[in-house]
């Protein structure tokens, strides 16, 4: 997996949007806080409201806000805003690329691949990133993650 500093820099100013409740933050405390160019966050974070994931206010108390519940926002969610689709071979779905011969169990390979991002990243929220505890599955895979590769 390959995550964009465009996704990196989304996730990381939606944690603290989070973890400011239902205060509006500017983009530039954003930006301060996370150590991320505010010009590129800004345009980040208009993306976003593209998507529906955050809400902008303008005027004094103004700024940027999420669109629903963190707890409703996942990190897939973000992820597929900033940079599409989780798993790609070549820009094509995994379903809809066909090997042949000696590479023919490459296309199973890549959709289990984007399952097991998804079982992660779906399952994960900006709550609970705010909060600092993931969901007790994927933080026993973080703690010991070759626990579940079987030999």
């Amino acid at each position: 997996m390959h995550l964009s500093a465009k996704a990196d820099y989304a996730l990381r100013a939606l944690a603290e949007l989070a973890a400011a409740a239902d205060r509006n933050v500017r983009a530039e405390d954003l930006a301060a806080l996370q150590g991320v160019p505010r010009e590129f966050l800004e345009n980040i974070l208009l993306e976003l409201r593209y998507e529906g994931i955050v809400n902008s206010k303008r005027g004094s108390g103004g700024g940027w806000s999420l669109g629903r519940p963190a707890s409703r926002i996942s990190l897939a969610d973000v992820i597929r805003a900033t940079d599409g689709p989780l798993v790609t071979v070549r820009g094509e779905c995994p379903e809809n690329i066909a090997y042949s011969g000696a590479a023919e169990a490459l296309q199973e390979a890549w959709v289990a691949a984007r399952r097991s991002l998804r079982d992660v990243l779906e399952h994960v929220s900006l709550a609970d990133v705010a909060a600092g505890r993931l969901p007790a599955a994927i933080d026993r895979l973080a703690r010991d993650p070759a626990s579940w590769v079987r030999h």
